[in-house]
């Protein structure tokens, strides 16, 4: 069990919460709606849906061991998550007020759901147990009405490799996932079966030579309109004193402060620096939020871009753990493109797909 809180803790990259104050709408508009994990007053992770400056807060889930990595459906009616279960990380769904939770996958480590634009299948990391969960993983599909599901690449070339963390695009016609296929885990971008997979956002080093220790990219997001990818990169945690049982703290901080989130061109083009942090997402208006360590309020601050420059996200309470956040989309102007973009893609042929 301590195992397994570790590996949670080293995989949430950035885990303690943030501020108190923030602006009454970072974007200058109506207030847009999200849905976070955080501890409660026990120190368990929960869902809260709220504001995005975290006003009109309502607890979704009773968990026992907490619920992490939520994301909500892209016609706004479902949400997955990830829950703590006895000895497993189990995959559950609900609708976005949290009633008629149901399990969908009980056993094992699952990690990272998200959906494909039909709203009724979902992507998500089956992982071995270690130190990074990233480097033994697979990729699943999973149809959430009929609980059909199977191993997304099947091309046993691609097995023998880690792929991991997928997000597909909001065409569905194509997967960004984290790989070691190259060597160090880089952000990859295929169709959705895994075939005309291509690196598309290669860092200038592969190796600090100061840290000792390989660059890495993780945690992929496509943008709303699906032409850019934001994803972390940097020196992963488990080179950290935490994880080697060496204490060294200024080797800690080097660590920390090679933590980034960049973006880049679905085509692999136009890569550029957002900012330091981690755990990057898109709001529904295609800015990007990132989130660093905050040492004064012993957490990280969540970061957004808007027109204006950069805002505050207040969106986890003071001193409070976290577990990620989802936003729930906006319906109002995309409702015929959702719909657009459902029927695309074909997931229940990659289900019957061998």
């Amino acid at each position: 069990m301590q195992i397994l809180e570790t590996l949670l803790i080293g995989f949430l990259a950035t885990s303690i919460a943030l501020s108190e104050e923030g602006p009454a709408s970072p974007t200058g508009t109506e207030l847009r709606e999200l849905v976070v994990s955080h501890t409660d007053e026990k120190g368990i992770l929960q869902l809260y849906r709220m504001k995005e400056d975290g006003s009109d807060r309502r607890q979704l889930s009773r968990s026992k061991r907490g619920c992490r990595m939520p994301a909500c459906s892209p016609d706004g009616t479902k949400l997955i998550y990830v829950q703590h279960v006895d000895n497993s990380l189990s995959l559950w769904i609900s609708g976005l007020d949290g009633k008629n939770a149901r399990s969908l996958i009980d056993e094992g480590m699952n990690l990272l759901p998200s959906w494909l634009p039909d709203s009724r299948h979902i992507v998500w990391m089956k992982a071995r147990p270690g130190k990074d969960p990233s480097r033994e993983s697979q990729i699943h599909l999973m149809n959430t009405e009929t609980g059909e599901s199977r191993r997304l690449f099947s091309d046993p070339e691609q097995l023998k490799f880690s792929n991991a963390m997928p997000v597909v695009s909001p065409k569905g016609d194509m997967i960004a996932f984290v790989s070691d296929r190259s060597g160090e885990m880089r952000i990859w971008v295929s169709a959705l079966d895994g075939s005309k997979a291509r690196l598309v956002s290669p860092p200038k080093v592969d190796y600090h030579k100061v840290i000792k220790a390989p660059i890495e990219q993780k945690v992929p997001a496509w943008s709303p309109d699906g032409k850019w990818i934001a994803h972390w990169e940097g020196v992963e945690m488990v080179h950290m004193s935490k994880f080697t049982g060496v204490p060294n703290p200024q080797r800690d901080r080097l660590i920390s402060e090679t933590f980034h989130v960049w973006v880049v061109g679905g085509d692999g083009k136009n890569r550029k620096k957002i900012g330091r942090g981690d755990d990057p997402t898109w709001s529904p208006d295609g800015f990007v939020t990132r989130a660093f360590p905050d040492p004064k309020r012993g957490g990280p601050k969540i970061m957004i871009e808007t027109k204006l420059g950069e805002e505050e996200l207040p969106i986890v309470p003071g001193r409070r753990n976290w577990g990620r956040f989802t936003w729930l989309p906006d319906l109002s102007e995309k409702s015929e493109s959702v719909q657009d973009n459902a029927d695309q893609a074909d997931p229940a042929a990659d289900l019957k797909a061998k």
